[in-house]
């Protein structure tokens, strides 16, 4: 065991880090059991595009595996990473629903996207965009991502419902919103008493409360062989056509900003910016996000990207590269276990969803609200992420409210070439 420490110590950097193997190892479960909806939500997605369900989840499985490997290993971050909510929307109903393209069509501009991402990370043009965004709308991100976040899970429960003016309150007597609630109540008490892995925990207690209110289904097999995922499936004919431009932009430019969202705004919670306000690894990290859209793509999955759940790990106290190992572990035994985790009820990880987003609020008091230019920017990258359900939209409104708010007072020195950059990219999106 010592010799096993020492070997997580070597590579990990723990002690540097201000953290132990057993609280790394709780982090990753956490994360993971936040965020494994994907392996069912991806498929049934895909699956209306007329993908293969079952390949779909394997290929959903290892490419998460992979990234999330490679986040760990190579940039020694809590993060992990599988293909994305939006994303895979974006791929099954506007794409191929929508623009009447093939499957292989939209997994071809997945797979260029990959492509382009990993030289734009050995360039270094995504490590600028990040370093670009200032300081204020850093912070904001970070709290704009607990809102978006803890608003996934209050819908995910069903304790908000769309409905009356735009939402509104679920039937919080019974159900799934119900048991998120007592959930949210167990999660609660557990952090008052300070308890390790309190989330993770609420997660496993609240699974089995369950189970007498018939929201958790027992399986009726443990193990389950997996399917084998496509392999290169591409139209390569239709590479430079308008329509491959249009859809590889898009996913481009949506993927950069919601790794670009997750990665800052995590990281700040986290404390883990410098104090030139820069992510550690940023690089690395942005390369774990390339290679697995590139591998994904090949499978057969949608563009993979960092994901704002990671914020539970790293909220149980995940900070070195062991906490993504651990849960790219869970996403390897997943493959032949998948029936235990579709078992869990979204309502068991609704509450941790919920009290993450209380969690990454602290940033808040460090934003400068006495200059307007500032505080505006921050304000409206804050609101508009879970307004407008997107990481990528609230950075948007962010920076192109600081842009134009800078230079209509004169404040030129405090808009960067790259943000200035960025503004253009920004408005340049809104008319394509």
């Amino acid at each position: 065991m010592e010799k096993n420490v020492g070997f997580f110590e070597k590579v990990f950097r723990l002690k540097d880090h201000g953290t132990n193997v057993r609280t790394e190892v709780i982090a990753g479960f956490t994360t993971f059991m936040t965020m494994a909806y994907i392996l069912i939500v991806n498929p049934l997605t895909l699956g209306a595009a007329g993908l293969d369900m079952g390949k779909v989840f394997t290929a959903t499985a290892l490419a998460s595996l992979v990234a999330t490997l490679v986040m760990g290993l190579l940039a020694n971050l809590p993060f992990a990473l599988a293909p994305g909510m939006g994303l895979n929307a974006f791929f099954a109903y506007t794409v191929v629903i929508g623009m009447q393209k093939s499957p292989s069509f939209a997994l071809t501009a997945v797979f260029l996207e990959g492509l382009i991402f990993i030289l734009l990370s050995f360039f270094n043009v995504r490590e600028a965009i990040i370093n670009s965004i200032p300081h204020n709308i850093k912070k904001a991100i970070s709290v704009g991502i607990g809102l978006f976040i803890a608003f996934i899970g209050l819908v995910n429960s069903g304790i908000v419902l769309q409905g009356g003016a735009i939402l509104e309150l679920g039937d919080i007597t019974s159900g799934t919103a119900l048991l998120a609630i007592i959930g949210i109540v167990i999660a609660g008490i557990l952090l008052a008493f300070n308890v390790k892995g309190a989330l993770f925990i609420a997660i496993l207690v609240t699974t089995v409360i369950g189970y007498p209110m018939g929201i958790t289904t027992l399986p009726g097999k443990v193990v389950s062989m997996p399917t084998a995922p496509y392999f290169f499936d591409f139209a390569w004919s239709e590479i430079f056509t308008f329509d491959m431009f249009t859809v590889l932009f898009t996913f481009l430019f949506v993927d950069i900003f919601d790794t670009v969202g997750t990665l800052v705004g995590v990281s700040t919670k986290a404390g883990m910016i410098n104090e030139k306000g820069e992510v550690p690894k940023v690089k690395q990290a942005l390369l774990a996000d390339a290679i697995g859209t590139t591998f994904g793509a090949i499978l057969g999955t949608s563009t993979v990207t960092t994901y704002v759940e990671s914020a539970a790990g790293v909220s149980e106290g995940g900070r070195t590269g062991l906490t993504a190992v651990v849960t790219a572990g869970m996403f390897g035994i997943a493959l032949l276990f998948s029936p235990i985790f579709i078992m869990i009820p979204s309502a068991a990880t609704a509450p941790a969803l919920i009290l993450v987003g209380l969690f990454m609020m602290s940033p808040i008091k460090e934003i400068n609200f006495d200059d307007f230019t500032e505080a505006i920017p921050a304000f409206l990258t804050i609101i508009m992420m879970p307004l407008a359900y997107s990481i990528s939209e609230g950075i948007m409104f962010g920076v192109l409210s600081f842009v134009i708010l800078k230079l209509a007072t004169g404040k030129f020195k405090d808009v960067s070439y790259v943000t200035l950059i960025l503004a253009v990219l920004f408005i340049g999106k809104l008319f394509i």
